[in-house]
């Protein structure tokens, strides 16, 4: 069985609501939902919530809510592998014992059918455990400053200063849309940033991390300007 997870806790406090808030007009959780169902990846689509009104929406478009998620994972706290660990755990427990899973972030309007696709197809041909998405940072990090309290600039990394930008490694960072992997690997919690995945590259204008406010009117003009190509 191949089974997706949505998690989505209601105690959002940077942007309150934050997974079911209206995403140009419809809740933003509901593209995952819809990217998940369109892929034809899944035997089963949830959503691991403590929230009563997320889980109406969920089931609204067609997602399960088998189970309400205990609070302990809920807190401002919680890490990801954890609420994924359960969530096999109680499938194993109640139902059929999941193969592979994909943890589909629930604030990822971006996300594409193809991509949830591609990067399973990716996990089976490489013999990973993990496949995430990942984009390239658009400037090199070899040259990024810091900006001391005094309001001064010093380099990470002082000796790439005379160094060309074409000339440093491109760097790569989370995408935060998706992690596919087997079961063994999410139940031993083994950290997915590390040699036992593979990163399946995204391109940059496809990425956005929607932490506050700006980032989600930014995401949501971007999408209009994308869409509006696209038709």
């Amino acid at each position: 069985m191949k089974l997706c997870v949505i998690p989505a806790r209601g105690g959002s406090r940077r942007i309150p609501r934050k997974n079911i808030r209206l995403f140009n007009g419809k809740p933003i959780i509901v593209y995952s939902i819809e990217a998940a169902q369109q892929s034809g990846c899944f035997d089963r689509i949830i959503v691991s919530t403590d929230d009563e009104e997320i889980a109406k929406v969920a089931k609204q478009y067609g997602a399960e809510v088998p189970f309400m998620r205990p609070a302990e994972l809920s807190n401002d706290h919680a890490a990801t592998l954890p609420v994924i660990r359960q969530a096999i755990e109680w499938f194993q427990l109640h139902e059929m014992e999941p193969q592979y899973v994909c943890c589909l972030y629930a604030t990822a309007p971006f996300i594409e059918p193809k991509y949830i696709q591609g990067a399973f197809l990716q996990l089976q041909q490489t013999g990973a455990e993990y496949c995430f998405s990942a984009t390239s940072f658009p400037f090199p990090i070899q040259r990024a400053i810091k900006i001391s309290k005094g309001n001064r600039v010093q380099m990470f990394n002082p000796e790439n200063f005379n160094t060309r930008s074409q000339d440093l490694e491109e760097a790569f960072h989370d995408a935060g849309q998706f992690y596919w992997g087997k079961r063994a690997a999410f139940l031993a919690e083994k950290m997915i940033f590390s040699d036992i995945a593979t990163p399946y590259v995204l391109p940059r204008y496809k990425v956005q991390d929607i932490d506050t406010l700006e980032d989600w009117h930014r995401a949501e003009v971007m999408y209009q300007v994308l869409n509006t190509k696209a038709s």
